[in-house]
């Protein structure tokens, strides 16, 4: 896609966003899906964790970190069960409640399902925050669970030294449409729904250097509902599924081929890209959570020897706060699985590479 290069007449994002005396990431340590546990540090704590006896009911559990639990009800429904929270990623608060409640909603979609309610998750500092301020937080995740069609039916509340909102999801899939992220087969084309460099935004944010046009797209792309993912979960096609977030998207590919027993190959050109991310990247606009992914499971990638630097391997890297859909399907499904993003507004989906037999790893190449 081109590149196009930043209007430097533009005013800042944080000119724009908020009227709010108080910044609400001034109190975040790290913002949205950049707050996550590092995934190495994540397995060692796991590993500790003592097996539990599972019901057969429980259709997908710990055993392969995918985005949320399914338990079976009937022959026909299967209850999708998850929880995501953060810390702000952005100052305005409706934006923050959206940008949280679309990220959680969307572990449901990724399963192949359709979210039927949901709970509040909420801390907050509420002797430093105006009511209203919060207030306005939760209004932005209810704007979005009117949007899904679904009600927030109560939830729980505490005073927290940084802010904290989320949603615990509630949903429903046909036990045939459950999509995991442990089907991956040899030969499937690999797509991604949204653009990559929410990180590079937020970076940017954070130092003043994030455009008005910049902070629309970086809205634009974290308060958009993964909805394809009901669809998809219906194609028979359609092998293996996650939504990229905060390890990147090289660290849930890692995920896919360990859950899968496969390899995959990803073409560093054909990743599609929010507008201007390589600029801000080039300014240093990187999080630390990139570098601390990295180190988690970079023994797994192979990046090209030649022509590939810090920038590309951080983009690769990037946590991505309600990031899109990964979807691993057979080639013949291709067009469909693409037209089905389309439909739903979804412009920036893209093959962008394959999956091969192999040890669990991820190749990197560029094409061009």
């Amino acid at each position: 896609m081109p590149r196009k290069k930043l209007r430097t007449a533009e005013p800042p994002a944080s000119e724009l966003q908020s009227n709010e005396t108080v910044r609400l990431t001034q109190f975040s340590h790290g913002g949205g899906c950049g707050c996550k546990i590092a995934p190495g540090v994540l397995e060692q704590i796991l590993a500790k964790v003592s097996p539990q006896v599972a019901p057969s009911q429980l259709l997908v559990g710990i055993e392969t970190s995918d985005d949320a639990a399914v338990y079976q009800l009937n022959a026909d429904q299967a209850l999708v069960a998850t929880t995501d929270f953060f810390m702000p990623i952005v100052d305005d608060p409706f934006d923050f409640g959206r940008i949280a409640a679309t990220n959680a909603l969307s572990d449901v979609y990724a399963m192949g399902g359709s979210p039927l309610l949901a709970l509040a998750v909420v801390g907050m500092p509420v002797d430093k925050l105006a009511l209203d301020t919060i207030r306005r937080i939760l209004k932005g995740g209810e704007s979005i669970c009117a949007k899904a069609g679904i009600p927030i039916a109560g939830g729980h509340t505490i005073d927290s030294a940084e802010p904290i909102y989320g949603l615990v999801a509630i949903g429903l899939v046909a036990p045939g449409n459950l999509k995991r992220n442990s089907g991956a087969r040899a030969g499937d084309k690999l797509i991604l729904g949204k653009g990559l460099g929410i990180g590079f935004y937020s970076a940017a944010l954070k130092k003043g250097l994030l455009s008005a046009a910049s902070y629309a797209s970086l809205i634009a792309s974290t308060t958009q509902l993964n909805t394809p993912g009901r669809a998809l979960g219906c194609l028979a096609g359609v092998h293996a599924m996650t939504d990229v977030t905060g390890f990147g998207l090289l660290g849930h590919l890692v995920e896919i081929c360990k859950a899968s027993g496969v390899a995959a190959l990803i073409d560093y050109a054909a990743l599609p890209l929010l507008p201007n991310v390589l600029d801000y990247g080039a300014k240093g606009c990187v999080t630390g959570a990139s570098g601390r992914n990295w180190a988690s499971y970079g023994q797994h990638v192979e990046l090209p020897k030649k022509g590939f630097g810090d920038l590309e391997r951080a983009l690769l890297t990037d946590p991505q706060t309600s990031g899109g859909l990964l979807v691993s399907c057979a080639p013949e499904v291709v067009t469909e699985v693409l037209a089905i993003f389309l439909q739903e507004g979804f412009d920036h989906a893209a093959v962008i590479g394959e999956v091969a037999e192999g040890k669990p790893q991820v190749s990197v190449v560029r094409s061009r």
